[in-house]
């Protein structure tokens, strides 16, 4: 290789190397200072990747829809006494006043032995509650994926109408979607109770 070719090497790596270095400073400004833009985008993934309608669960339950487990987190006691029809439960409370959190291989074992055909959505207490939060990281942090219900038992229990559409509130009632003992059960669902809106954006 000559002198001339030599230079020509060694300019077109230094090109290459700056235009690396530029393209790789934008990449990182742009992942440490993101946009409000890509922070509204990441958000609304986020949302939609984890949180499932309870209006959707509830109309998915009517149509007989398997494709989903449900979980109950709260306390063995409190399951047995009511739980939302259909739903299994993996406690992540000893009692109601008394959290097993600690108890990780017996709720992880719980979630292993889940159909993996199937996705896992978990409720615990209500909205704010923690709980359902704190055992998906156990379980992302081992490789098991869950979603939330976007509201926890005391709103499907005794806000009917909160997250109900206004339309339904005489056609449906939660008493329809409550089960007690220590089997999963099924709602009692009656035709009568369709939806009038089709579509996307129907019931």
């Amino acid at each position: 290789m000559n002198n001339g070719q030599s230079v020509l090497v060694l300019a077109g790596a230094l090109i290459l190397g700056l235009l690396g270095g530029i393209l790789g400073a934008v990449v990182s400004d742009k992942a440490l200072h993101p946009s409000e833009e890509d922070l509204i985008t990441e958000f609304y993934d986020v949302e939609n990747a984890v949180h499932v309608s309870p209006h959707s669960l509830r109309k998915m339950m009517e149509k007989g829809d398997s494709s989903y487990v449900l979980v109950d987190l709260r306390s063995a006691q409190e399951y047995e006494k009511e739980h939302i029809a259909g739903a299994v439960s993996i406690p992540a409370y000893k009692d109601p006043d008394t959290s097993a959190y600690g108890d990780i291989e017996r709720i992880v074992g719980g979630f292993e032995e889940l159909p993996k055909d199937k996705g896992t959505i978990v409720y615990c207490y209500s909205m704010p509650c923690m709980t359902g939060r704190k055992i998906g990281k156990m379980l992302a942090e081992r490789g098991i994926y869950v979603k939330h219900l976007g509201i926890g038992w005391n709103e499907w229990r005794y806000q009917w109408t909160l997250w109900n559409h206004e339309h339904e509130w005489n056609l449906t009632w939660a008493e329809d979607y409550i089960v007690s003992g220590k089997e999963p059960g099924a709602p009692k669902k009656a035709a009568s109770k369709a939806c009038p809106i089709e579509g996307e954006f129907g019931c």
